[in-house]
């Protein structure tokens, strides 16, 4: 019987556990949690001799890797998945796996909180903007730019996209205007939504020479993650220019100096919200348990990340 394990120091809502449950119920598997732990040593004991793990923002690197003498499949609950130490994994022949597009509409919901409380100035009671027929450009047109996109549109707003790796027709079918290059992205939008994922050739990709290019009151959100921010580059352009706002889904390191300099010209969520709901919890969770079960009895790789 196989043994599965989910491992989340923030867990999961209670009808995911009762579907996760229902899923490897079915299959006949051992499924046990850890949940809301405070010591690693918790986690290198509960992975010894599991076969499957689960997590969500748990932080899988090589000594919990090498703890876990059984495990043959990893699934990330979410998109991003710079928590697990791929390279570990792939040495010990384990395969990683995320749940992409299930936290998506999540995500892109909180974007557009975050896009309209910049354009009200945090409903400070002070004359705002409104979205409509501003230009939006979208850094990276994966499953949550795309839901970013078609909201966009139903603000009315000019939408753009950059993403070398998505085609002219796609985002012309779509009805996106498709932009050549990240300069021409920031250089014609006032509103910037991110949404690469942190892998070493987008550490730092946003820089203070893209961010000088954005129009007067730009705004850039943030729902990828810090690293993808170059943070000397945004202390300067936050110094330079008094309408330029930010706003993120995570705190960034330098965000006691930011908080210091510029108040009212930013806003960072308490801790990483952009898949926190009902919603996108239950999806994640099933999607994950399913994937597990796919691989172990079919040895379906569709979504490995360490291939």
């Amino acid at each position: 019987m196989p043994k599965v394990l989910v491992a989340t120091e923030k867990p999961f809502a209670k009808k995911a556990i009762h579907g996760i449950n229902g899923i490897f119920s079915k299959a006949g598997y051992d499924v046990q949690y850890l949940e809301s732990y405070t010591e690693k040593s918790a986690l290198l004991k509960a992975v010894e001799t599991v076969d499957a793990l689960i997590i969500r923002s748990d932080k899988i690197d090589e000594e919990v890797i090498n703890h876990a003498k059984e495990l043959k499949i990893i699934v990330r609950a979410g998109a991003g998945y710079d928590n697990v130490d791929l390279q570990a994994a792939t040495n010990k022949d384990i395969v990683v796996m995320n749940t992409p597009g299930q936290n998506a509409n999540a995500v892109a919901e909180l974007v557009f909180g975050m896009m309209i409380s910049v354009a009200r100035n945090w409903f400070n009671g002070k004359p705002g903007t409104e979205l409509r027929d501003k230009t939006l450009g979208i850094h990276a047109y994966g499953n949550v730019g795309r839901i970013v996109a078609h909201i966009a549109k139903g603000f009315r707003m000019d939408v753009y996209a950059y993403d070398p790796f998505v085609d002219r027709a796609t985002m012309e079918d779509e009805g996106i205007g498709y932009i050549e290059s990240a300069e021409e992205l920031y250089s014609k939008c006032q509103y910037i939504s991110l949404h690469l994922p942190y892998v070493k050739a987008t550490e730092k990709m946003i820089n203070y020479d893209l961010l000088k290019l954005m129009p007067e009151e730009a705004c850039i959100v943030n729902t990828a993650r810090k690293e993808v921010i170059d943070e000397e580059g945004l202390l300067k352009i936050l110094g330079e220019r008094e309408c330029f706002r930010y706003a993120s889904d995570i705190r960034p390191n330098c965000a006691a100096e930011i908080e210091q300099k510029f108040e009212g010209k930013y806003y960072f969520t308490p801790k990483k919200m952009g898949a926190q709901t009902r919603e996108a919890n239950i999806n994640a969770a099933l999607a994950a348990s399913k994937q597990i079960v796919h691989f172990l009895e079919k040895g379906d790789c569709t979504f490995q990340v360490n291939k």
